[in-house]
């Protein structure tokens, strides 16, 4: 194209040409396509500005996508879906006034920020941060959010209910699942419960959440979770209790591991991060779920697996067999 030359101020052909170039970003070398001009007057090369995006943003692009942070377009969608504005998410998230600005227009974010920015992704963690900061957003505006932000978490739970019983198979009560249907929340609170404070094993979680079940249902014929339990070598377990774990450890955060050290071998606590959500549940699950804690308050691990090795519906059943809620009759306690 024939144009005046910024370097030499005359008017020739600037020659287009793509090439390669390698920007290095926090010490990592990032590869980008740049389209550079080149002038046939005075063989000058340099950067096409009327390009989109110039290298250095580019290489932002590439950099933040390589180590999943989030995109500048990203920010803008989290604040626009929130109704903020750039300064009152600021202000909420305790930054500089222009910060919010200055990463939606392209400017590199620190990974500390970035790990807070995918945070509030989720409502729950951006409504902890507008109830433990007062002064951040007030008045109507408030108000308005935080009710955004609550019905947001009410969505949030129905579409995770429905994608877990999907997963893991929204079976027809029967004697396995004490005549319930899955409840996935009373599973998650349940677990929450009996982890709060200093917490506890994986091995006696399980027979805890199995006593509870059982007791419930043969005080009042019917399970509080719908769950259904494995005969397993050390007791019985509660069935993709794995899964559950995983999702309360790496996906919603509120289940935490502490290792702690048992005579001469440390042993894996589960700590609840946050306070279980009891609103869910009956007067008399809650009765069951403290009685249960309460009696096996001095239990170990291995007293409480003992023990449930001695129960009938443990001991008339084989190695992965389903353990039906006929046996609660018999429990021992």
């Amino acid at each position: 194209m024939q144009t005046i030359c910024p370097k030499c101020g005359e008017n020739t052909i600037l020659t287009s040409n793509i090439e390669e170039q390698e920007i290095i970003v926090r010490g990592d070398p990032i590869t980008v396509s740049v389209n550079t001009l080149r002038c046939e007057n005075c063989g000058e090369e340099f950067y096409d500005f009327n390009e989109q995006d110039d290298p250095i943003a580019l290489a932002y692009l590439e950099y933040r996508r390589k180590n999943s942070m989030m995109q500048p377009r990203e920010i803008r969608e989290i604040r626009s879906h929130y109704g903020l504005s750039q300064m009152e998410l600021s202000r909420l998230l305790g930054w500089g006034g222009a910060t919010i600005s200055r990463y939606e227009n392209g400017a590199l974010q620190d990974l500390a920020h970035d790990k807070v920015l995918h945070l509030i992704r989720d409502p729950r963690n951006l409504l902890h941060l507008l109830n433990d900061n007062s002064t951040a957003i007030q008045g109507e505006k408030r108000e308005k959010l935080a009710r955004n932000l609550m019905d947001a978490i009410d969505d949030g739970q129905g579409e995770i209910k429905n994608c877990y019983e999907e997963l893991l198979g929204s079976y027809t009560p029967d004697r396995f699942s004490g005549y319930k249907r899955l409840n996935i929340e009373n599973i998650f609170n349940t677990i929450l419960f009996y982890c709060i404070g200093e917490g506890v094993l994986k091995t006696k979680l399980n027979k805890l959440l199995f006593y509870a079940d059982f007791l419930h249902f043969k005080d009042y014929s019917a399970s509080i979770t719908g769950a259904r339990y494995v005969h397993l070598t050390y007791g019985p377990i509660l069935d993709n209790y794995e899964f559950y774990l995983a999702t309360m450890i790496h996906e919603d955060s509120s289940l935490m591991i502490e290792e702690k050290e048992f005579g001469n071998y440390l042993g894996e606590i589960l700590v609840s991060k946050v306070s279980p959500d009891l609103r869910g549940f009956k007067s008399s699950e809650l009765k069951v779920l403290a009685s249960i804690k309460e009696y096996f308050d001095g239990y170990t691990a291995s007293d409480i697996s003992l023990k449930s090795h001695q129960e009938k519906g443990y001991k008339e059943t084989d190695d992965l067999d389903f353990i039906s809620y006929e046996y609660a009759d018999s429990l021992e306690l």
